[in-house]
């Protein structure tokens, strides 16, 4: 259905009881509006959601909710987080190479990186839904602080969590580099460009 069928629709929906002078009012109000035009703009309006975190590196737990959220949201901006605090594994270019490559056969993923307050990035990018994933109580404990918080600085942008595939339930980063470094096995845990990365990168120290 057309978006000018759509708005004769509502049209005679509300006026026909109306008298013709209601009717001739109702018509004028309608035309100063610009009625189709709006209904026009809100149905292609899109949804996007940012889905942040540090993916030093990237796990398949990541890309498991990289790929549901896909199928929730027009755009998922995967977003990685610039943390000069910290000394990370790898660097942000060296992450978001992974990244990309990860997600490659999805169309509506997209890769950043940002830093400062999220509710603020996810703002600028016209983000209405912040994805977080939780595999235990110890997680959700935290994350709803940051929800919470979150909520308090924007209430223009919601979280929302997501439970991991049960296979990748107890997967984090920390423990892949932990294993990774004392020569564990982590294929299957990872995708294989992030593996072959790892063992390079333990490889050389």
């Amino acid at each position: 259905m057309s978006v000018r069928a759509f708005s004769f629709i509502i049209f005679f929906y509300f006026v026909r009881k109306a008298d013709c002078k209601r009717i001739r009012k109702i018509q004028r109000f309608l035309r100063f509006c610009n009625f189709p035009r709006t209904l026009k703009i809100i149905f292609q309006m899109k949804s996007i959601a940012v889905y942040p975190g540090s993916f030093d590196p990237v796990t398949n737990g990541h890309i498991d909710l990289i790929q549901r959220s896909s199928a929730l949201f027009d755009k998922v901006v995967v977003a990685i987080l610039r943390n000069s605090s910290k000394a990370p594994l790898f660097s942000v270019d060296e992450r978001r190479e992974m990244l990309e490559s990860a997600v490659m056969g999805i169309g509506n993923i997209v890769v950043a990186d940002f830093s400062g307050l999220l509710v603020d990035f996810a703002e600028r990018i016209g983000a209405s839904v912040i994805i977080r994933g939780i595999r235990a109580i110890s997680d959700y404990e935290y994350e709803l602080q940051m929800a919470l918080m979150n909520r308090r600085l924007s209430n223009r942008v919601e979280t929302v969590f997501m439970l991991p595939a049960e296979t990748y339930s107890f997967l984090s980063s920390k423990l892949i580099k932990e294993i990774a470094s004392h020569g564990g096995a982590i294929s299957g845990l990872v995708p294989e460009d992030v593996e072959r990365r790892l063992r390079a990168r333990f490889n050389e120290a």
